[in-house]
């Protein structure tokens, strides 16, 4: 496999997750202010604003979702 090919698969990986991201975001409970801020990041910084939104975005929300 080219190494031109390996890239175009990790960049539509990476587009998929980002693009799963913003919808779970737009969906959230969160206020407009919190999600106006993650929408900046994960647009702006991609790949270091969706390994921050994983480690510090959803958990909250995805605990209180478990216990109901």
């Amino acid at each position: 496999m080219q190494l031109e090919t390996i890239w175009i698969i990790l960049a539509v990986i990476l587009l998929v997750l980002e693009l799963w991201a913003i919808n779970v975001v737009l969906r959230s409970t969160g206020g407009w202010e919190t999600k106006g801020l993650w929408l900046v990041i994960l647009i702006f910084v991609p790949l270091f604003g969706l390994i921050a939104w994983a480690m510090f975005g959803p958990k909250r929300e995805m605990a209180d979702q478990r216990k109901s």
